[in-house]
């Protein structure tokens, strides 16, 4: 039997100059891993989990909900997510974009290119907040997956982050507002780097962030804010925003 393996593969080798090519198993993942295509009209967590990560690609001035109910919002999400990665772009979830998703996340389910201590400069645990230190961590987890999307429409150059949860003993050493939406973990502020505080602005807008403040607005010369409250507020006055 060995025999007759050895005379079928020997051939293949030679033909391919000597290279067994061996196919991959299918991927799994340590943070989530789908286990059934997706498409609209799905329900259940491992639709809410793909919200999460395709959060950032809502359309200008939009935001998809995190609702795990795969809506025309969350299909036209996963379509633009599919078209920045060069994907087919039909707006299903099958394994080209898990594998894809899988590629850009690490094991605690935070992008490869943020982390959450990157999100929390001054706190050492995620309470103290407005929300509980659960819901504040969630939060940022989706700040993430949206600067993600940010980075990577920006030529995937780094962005620089200033400043993400407070609790209220930070938030008041920091001079931050009374409501604040740090204090709820879902604010992010973003320093000049690569990119200007102005391109940063501009870009937010189409990556589901209601909140963006940036120069022009008080307080806001030094650094652009993004946030997920609840209904929009743009204000960058040097930006043209």
């Amino acid at each position: 039997m060995l025999l007759r393996m050895v005379r079928i593969l020997l051939p293949l080798a030679l033909a391919l100059g000597g290279l067994v090519v061996v196919t991959a198993p299918a991927q799994a993942d340590g943070c989530f891993t789908w286990n059934r295509t997706l498409s609209q009209g799905a329900t259940g967590e491992d639709v809410r989990q793909l919200q999460i990560r395709v959060s950032g690609y809502p359309g200008y001035g939009a935001v998809i909900g995190i609702d795990g109910s795969y809506g025309p919002a969350t299909k036209a999400a996963v379509t633009r997510f599919q078209q920045a990665y060069g994907l087919a772009a039909d707006g299903v979830a099958g394994t080209a974009t898990f594998s894809k998703l899988y590629a850009l996340q690490d094991d605690d389910c935070t992008p490869v290119n943020f982390t959450y201590a990157e999100l929390n400069h001054c706190n050492s645990t995620w309470a103290g907040g407005k929300v509980s230190a659960a819901q504040a961590k969630a939060n940022a987890l989706v700040s993430m997956w949206k600067l993600q999307a940010m980075r990577h429409a920006l030529g995937d150059q780094a962005i620089r982050v200033t400043s993400g949860f407070r609790s209220v003993a930070c938030n008041n050493s920091a001079g931050g507002a009374a409501d604040s939406r740090h204090l709820y973990g879902d604010a992010v502020d973003l320093g000049a780097g690569p990119h200007s505080l102005c391109k940063l602005a501009q870009q937010a807008r189409n990556h589901g962030f209601n909140g963006i403040l940036g120069p022009g607005y008080p307080g806001h010369s030094d650094h652009t804010h993004v946030d997920h409250r609840g209904s929009r507020f743009w204000s960058a006055s040097s930006c043209g925003i």
